[in-house]
């Protein structure tokens, strides 16, 4: 089941656009990354590519060992990358003490994939409000019942952490957004375009800040 899937993708990028296959080359990024980001994602889309908005996140623990999991983007634009989640979950520790990740969209169905590689800042109060109001009422309460990456004894008594906290709102209250959940923005310093090839010559560009301006580059598959 889809459910409050579809991110804001702020910006002049098309919407329901078709695949294009032609080969990106650098100087498609002379104009920095987020307006091929958007164009991608909306090729993504219209391919009816299965939750095109998700994306792999990588960070590192407090051991200095990295931890991977798939979250769902829901701000693209010249800022960065948005999604939101319990900061005391184990993603949320880690980009508290290293505000570094990397997030990875695979598109394999259109044969692309993206890597954004940044620092982390955390989303204004007020974006944060913004769409927690967009959310699905199941999803808000769902945010308060769980103490995310915590464990549990059984899914009867995640079900009625549910349920309590579903008793503590009328059906037409306003759910406030908790105080240990909103959102991460990933700030770009790399972001690398990959194309899928025969005979695994790939094609793969990527655009990186360097000294305060950004340059595109090729790379060998």
């Amino acid at each position: 089941m889809r459910v409050d899937y579809t991110p804001d993708v702020t910006g002049d990028g098309p919407s329901g656009a078709s695949v294009d296959d032609r080969d990106v080359e650098p100087a498609d990024l002379t104009g920095g990354w987020d307006r091929l980001l958007r164009t991608w994602f909306a090729a993504a889309v219209a391919a009816a590519v299965p939750e095109p908005n998700a994306m792999v996140l990588a960070t590192v623990d407090e051991h200095g060992h990295p931890a991977t999991r798939t979250v769902l983007c829901k701000k693209i634009d010249a800022d960065g990358l948005a999604f939101y989640t319990n900061f005391e979950s184990d993603k949320g520790r880690h980009l508290a003490a290293r505000p570094y990740a990397s997030a990875t969209f695979l598109w394999l169905p259109i044969y692309r994939q993206v890597t954004v590689r940044g620092p982390v800042v955390r989303v204004p109060d007020d974006e944060t409000l913004a769409y927690w109001r967009t959310r699905p009422r199941g999803s808000r309460l769902g945010a308060w019942a769980s103490q995310q990456s915590r464990p549990v004894g059984d899914r009867v008594e995640l079900e009625r952490a549910l349920v309590e906290a579903a008793e503590q709102y009328d059906i037409d209250d306003d759910i406030p957004v908790p105080a240990f959940w909103g959102g991460f923005r990933i700030v770009p310093e790399s972001v690398e375009f990959w194309q899928g090839r025969p005979n695994r010559l790939h094609n793969r560009v990527r655009t990186r800040s360097v000294d305060g301006r950004w340059i595109a580059e090729r790379l060998q598959p």
